[in-house]
């Protein structure tokens, strides 16, 4: 990990503890120090994959445009800097894999920032309303464990298993995102899910916020030892690394 660590990494950090393994500042790792897995940013992780022998699995930039509109409940396109600097409506921008410049919502592409590459990739997203967001880390395409994280764009943290339906609900959309998708992410992501209102239709439906690196994806108030699981798959030894995960391996930039 980063010796500067966030609270998600001082919970995992107590689990691997727990489970008898080392946790180390990245700082501190030397290429002797054994097997190693990693939490944290995707410039230090890149840098260390390769001396470690650790490899990241991480989704496609451009797996969220790829989805049919049924799962996505809007219009979602991969472009670049440059192209989204050309829009002239408000827009969702982010950038699918880091965090090269905030996530949010433009009046126009001249609101973004200047200065960076213009091959930048981004993702461009029609601007709609979840009344609550949910992050879940899956394993084999399963929900290993999951928190909800926001209400109206608002950070409001509550465990998955405290509603119960709405666990249920979740759990049947992610059970047809994976039949329909599933293929195309790794066997350890993060996806956040959202409960999207349109005001067209009465009541909510179900759409996929994004997807993230495991290794790389704040817990909010999910269980520890279940994040742990996935990260230690998506952030593990690359002997380890399954022959389906292979095409989500992270290339150093």
């Amino acid at each position: 990990m980063p010796g500067r660590r966030t609270s998600t990494m001082e919970l995992l950090a107590g689990e691997a503890t727990g489970r008898g393994m080392a946790v180390l500042a990245a700082e501190e790792i030397r290429t002797e120090a054994g097997p190693a897995y990693w939490y944290g940013g995707p410039v230090a992780g890149a840098r260390l994959a390769g001396q470690l022998g650790f490899a990241l699995l991480e989704p496609a930039d451009d797996w969220l445009a790829r989805l049919p509109e049924e799962f996505t409940g809007r219009e979602v396109r991969a472009a670049t800097l440059a192209d989204a600097w050309a829009v002239e409506r408000p827009t969702f921008v982010k950038p699918p894999r880091d965090k090269s410049f905030p996530a949010d919502v433009y009046a126009d592409g001249s609101r973004l920032p200047a200065g960076l590459d213009p091959a930048t990739p981004v993702l461009l997203s029609e601007v709609v309303t979840f009344a609550a967001e949910y992050r879940l880390f899956l394993l084999d395409g399963r929900i290993a464990t999951g928190s909800r994280y926001a209400v109206f764009g608002r950070l409001d943290p509550r465990p998955l298993d405290r509603d119960g339906a709405v666990a249920g609900e979740i759990a049947e959309f992610v059970d047809r995102l994976v039949a329909e998708a599933g293929p195309a992410l790794p066997s350890a992501v993060v996806v956040d899910v959202g409960q999207l209102l349109d005001p067209y239709r009465p009541g909510h439906r179900w759409a996929v916020v994004e997807a993230n690196m495991a290794w790389f994806s704040h817990a909010y108030a999910a269980d520890p030892a279940r994040v742990l699981d996935v990260v230690l798959r998506a952030a593990g030894p690359r002997e380890r690394v399954q022959p389906e995960d292979l095409p989500f391996v992270r290339t150093a930039p």
